[in-house]
């Protein structure tokens, strides 16, 4: 039996597939948004944002 297992992107917020992704701590990020991370220049208008997002992997949710 195939069981896919499909996580939420951190960055994105979109639902994907475990297989398209990484897992860091309790978090999960989708192969489109580290690759577009990796691309992303530090000058970037965007490279902010997925600072901000990187650092939900690490704030406890029920703090």
């Amino acid at each position: 039996m195939d069981q896919t297992t499909t996580h939420q992107c951190t960055i994105c917020g979109k639902p994907k597939s475990e297989g398209e992704g990484i897992r860091i701590v309790l978090g999960f990020i989708c192969a489109d948004c580290e690759t577009e991370m990796v691309h992303t220049d530090v000058k970037d208008a965007k490279y902010p944002f997925f600072i901000h997002q990187m650092k939900q992997l690490f704030v406890e949710k029920n703090a």
